[in-house]
């Protein structure tokens, strides 16, 4: 069965509704980090939370998911065989210290230092140690066995610079974040999270283009994760030509607002209309000026059905407090159950 996977703050921990709780198979909590050469998240008002968790759904995981966008010291801490043992100790302590189940690393990204972090052309090989270090370390405490995952990034640039042949190896699944694939780098509007490219566009970037890329470069289809967008980046100021969609804008793509707003305020809304790309499977919203790319029920169904088709590990979303309406997490699952 596909596995159903969010990402929680650690603010939101404690407000996951119940009857949500029982739709997710897997949580990361969003982040841990490296701060000075050691692994930290120091949150104890999460454990009351994190115990009513459990108790609502027994066979849920919760990972803590190290790193995130601008979040550094990876490359340093992976760069000697202490450093890596290091993240390990630190990793497993935290595990034992807040009962969870492993650990997520969302290192963004190895090898790149655009989101201004250290980077080193030795982190190829680097990331690939740091996770062998770390399966070990787990496997040598415990007869059970804790998960380890990572969130990669959706294109072929991550692939470069990683050896995922081999650092697959050591992991449950990966995922995929096949979400922010264009955006803050680009004045071209387009889809941030389409399942599909559309033929028109300048770029390919999709979620169907990163899953063949990872299986290519050695990631077998059972141990792949696609990820879906609990929020929307948006342009300004684009021309009123094809309703916005692959226009010049004026501005790259921020990042927009959380789905339950969109609901609110901006769906079919405010002079915002609500269109849908059927050969890139995804919706947009445009004014006239402002395009807004985005993910809902349809866009999320669609991937659901190739996920099943191409025998995927699960979809995941980024992130659970950006649905105030509370319909996403209980559609994917119905989704998933879906023969």
């Amino acid at each position: 069965m596909a596995l159903l996977i969010e990402y929680v703050s650690e603010r939101a921990i404690g407000d996951v509704k119940e009857e949500e709780a029982r739709c997710m198979d897997v949580v990361n909590i969003a982040f841990g980090h490296v701060e000075d050469g050691r692994v930290v998240w120091n949150h104890p008002e999460c454990k009351e939370g994190l115990s009513r968790l459990r108790s609502i759904h027994p066979g849920m995981k919760i990972l803590l998911s190290i790193g995130g966008w601008s979040a550094g010291g990876f490359s340093e801490i992976a760069f000697t065989k202490e450093g890596r043992e290091q993240f390990a100790k630190d990793s497993l302590a935290l595990v034992e210290e807040y009962g969870l189940d492993g650990i997520d690393i969302d290192w963004e990204y190895p090898g790149i230092a655009a989101a201004g972090i250290g980077a080193d052309k030795a982190d190829k090989e680097n990331f690939t140690l740091l996770l062998k270090t770390l399966r070990e370390a787990f496997e040598n405490k415990q007869s059970g066995r804790y998960m380890l995952t990572i969130a990669a990034g959706g294109d072929s640039y991550y692939v470069r610079n990683t050896q995922m042949d081999e650092a697959v190896k050591y992991l449950d699944y990966v995922q995929i974040m096949t979400y922010d694939l264009r955006g803050g780098f680009q004045t071209l509007t387009g889809h941030h999270t389409s399942l599909y490219a559309n033929q028109f566009d300048l770029f390919d970037a999709c979620t169907d283009k990163a899953v063949k890329v990872y299986m290519e470069a050695g990631v077998p289809a059972d141990k792949i994760v696609i990820g879906g967008a609990f929020y929307s980046r948006k342009w300004e100021q684009a021309p009123d030509v094809d309703h916005g969609l692959c226009q010049m804008a004026q501005t790259v793509g921020g990042y927009g607002k959380e789905y339950g707003e969109l609901v609110e305020n901006y769906i079919n809304k405010n002079g915002f209309v609500r269109y849908w790309d059927d050969e890139a499977k995804a919706p947009w919203l445009f004014d006239g000026s402002t395009f807004i790319s985005y993910d809902d029920e349809q866009s999320l169904g669609c991937k659901i059905d190739y996920l099943k088709e191409k025998g995927l590990a699960g979809i995941m979303c980024w992130e659970y407090i950006g649905d105030t309406t509370h319909t996403l997490t209980a559609f994917m699952r119905k989704e998933l159950d879906r023969a």
